[in-house]
């Protein structure tokens, strides 16, 4: 049940507290107010706390941020939801506190119980919550393709329909690899040989990771022989003939003058290591020098080695670790293909298996509808009579589909849609072809309420559902969400005076202007307030001592209502 609900700066709304508490849990809140007065800012900020798409443009202009936070007490009942706070670190508190900031930035902060959530966790937890039925949800019955999703939600049958599906698709996964699998058969030979070739052409050359920059960078060493010897020479020269020797008297000498004076020991310690140093240097160099050579030979093999390694980068990869991953894939591939004949066989005896599997689950699924049906029927023309249609016909239609493989859909074999017949002797129709924008609300309100009598949601909530209707057909509307309102909590944003005298707790939303500043608000009303809020529903500006009568017997006669 929603208890209590806060909104701040959101659109018209600058600041909102809301109490919706009843002992019993139950009971019809209405909410009424001229057209643009601000019912819709209600609707949205349920559904921002549902999970739904925000925005900044909707935070109050001036502010920084707006706030939604709804307060739901659970029955002792609902299980399901007490796992899934539990899931989410929310909970299992009697108590669920959702709340929602969007700031200016357009983020958003979803938090259940003071815990984050996501907006797919916050719409999973909320659909045991709250229902809500908008003025434009009828159009979806004018859609024959969800017609099977309102029957198989009165039947109870999704859990069934949906190990079907989840069986069904892995069938059409499997059937698609055995397709392609087959493309690939036709080819196989073909690809094979290319595949082939492209893999004894690597390995055949026999790569190495990085063996091309060393080689590049021997190429030019070999190219430049001739300089590096006689500059390497010129160097060797210099450093033992005029470098070593200096160095060496030099050693000599502070030798002799350590003899004389001991402070210099430090001195002659550091000039004594540069010379044992530079004697080093020699060597290295001697070395360096002897190991290079003039090799033309050489050059021209490295020349050709390079040109290999150039030659399989510009066909299989920038780098000779690319073209390495590439010999691996294509070997990995050759493997594939030797094993293809025996992963058909395979992939053939699974796509049967989950051929049979799937027509054995539509054909129980489509026996179980067909029951539903029979009840949906039944159920149907039950709540429509009550809702002023004394001889309407309601009728699910079946398109006759043969039962094979072929004519599966991820729904199953089954293709219905609903007839409706209004007036009595006029045969039942297409319900798209021939019901009226006020017989669609009429419709929808009757499947919403043998959807609600059915699931686990306790607060239910009709936006504007009356569209379209008036005289008997209201009164019908009004006993009828009356009614619903015995055992679940319902609210109802409504223009009918018949609806809106049945409440048992009243809330009108008026916009004002405060400071240049225009507001909406949502007033709880009394008893004489309501009267003459029903006399404007009646009668709008023109409100005479006749419509407050009028008005006063209505609401006198909805709160003696069962």
């Amino acid at each position: 049940m929603l208890s209590e609900l806060r909104i701040e700066n959101l659109a018209l709304i600058e600041s909102l507290h809301l109490d919706f508490d009843r002992e019993d849990g139950t009971g019809l809140i209405v909410m009424t107010g001229e057209t643009g007065a601000g019912k819709s800012i209600m609707m949205r900020a349920l559904g921002l706390l549902a999970g739904g798409r925000a925005s900044a443009d909707w935070i109050r202009a001036g502010m920084e941020t707006c706030t939604v936070e709804a307060v739901f007490v659970l029955r002792p009942e609902n299980s399901r939801l007490r796992r899934q706070l539990a899931e989410y670190g929310s909970g299992d508190d009697d108590t669920v506190i959702i709340r929602r900031m969007i700031t200016a930035t357009g983020r958003s902060r979803l938090h259940i119980n003071g815990s984050p959530v996501t907006t797919r966790q916050a719409a999973e937890l909320t659909e045991d919550l709250l229902s809500i039925a908008s003025q434009h949800d009828h159009q979806k019955l004018l859609q024959p393709q969800l017609h099977l999703d309102f029957l198989d939600t009165l039947g109870d049958l999704w859990p069934l329909r949906g190990e079907f599906t989840a069986t069904y698709d892995r069938w059409q996964r499997c059937r698609a690899e055995l397709d392609q699998l087959r493309r690939q058969e036709q080819d196989k030979e073909r690809r094979k040989d290319f595949l082939q070739y492209q893999v004894d052409e690597i390995r055949g050359a026999a790569p190495v990771e990085g063996e091309d920059e060393q080689l590049a960078v021997e190429k030019k060493r070999l190219k430049s022989a001739d300089a590096l010897i006689r500059l390497s020479q010129e160097s060797y020269a210099l450093l033992t003939t005029t470098l070593i020797d200096g160095l060496t008297q030099i050693r000599r000498n502070m030798e002799q003058v350590v003899a004389l004076d001991p402070q210099a020991a430090k001195l002659a310690e550091d000039l004594s290591g540069y010379s044992f140093l530079a004697e080093d240097y020699a060597v290295d160099l001697r070395h360096y020098r002897d190991a290079l050579e003039s090799n033309p030979l050489r050059l021209e093999r490295v020349g050709e080695r390079l040109d290999v390694l150039q030659g399989l980068k510009r066909k299989y990869g920038e780098t000779l670790a690319e073209v390495l991953r590439f010999a691996a894939a294509a070997e990995q591939e050759l493997e594939q293909l030797e094993g293809m004949e025996a992963r058909g066989r395979e992939l053939e005896q699974r796509t049967q298996a989950l051929e049979s599997e799937a027509c054995a689950l539509a054909a129980r699924l489509s026996a179980r509808r067909r029951q539903a049906a029979v009840e949906m029927e039944r159920a149907m023309t039950a709540e429509l009579t009550s809702l002023a249609f004394r001889q309407a016909g309601f009728a699910v239609i079946w398109q006759e589909v043969e039962p094979v493989p072929a004519n599966l859909r991820a729904g199953g074999w089954d293709r219905i849609e609903f007839f409706f017949s209004a007036n009595p002797g006029e045969p039942a129709r297409p319900l798209a072809r021939v019901a009226s924008g006020g017989e669609l609300s009429r419709l929808m309100l009757a499947l919403k309420c043998l959807l609600a009598r059915r699931d686990m949601v306790d607060t239910v909530i009709f936006d504007e559902v009356d569209a379209g209707i008036g005289g008997e057909a209201a009164e019908a509307v009004a006993r009828k969400i009356r009614e619903l309102a015995t055992h679940h909590q319902v609210f109802c944003i409504t223009h009918l005076p018949q609806i809106a005298a049945r409440g048992h707790l009243h809330f009108q939303v008026a916009k004002e202007v405060v400071e240049g500043r225009t507001l909406s608000k949502v007033l709880p009303l009394s008893r004489p307030q309501r009267v003459r809020e029903l006399a404007r529903m009646l009668a709008g500006e023109s409100v005479s001592g006749h419509t407050e009568a009028w008005a006063e017997e209505l609401l006198t006669k909805g709160e003696t209502a069962a």
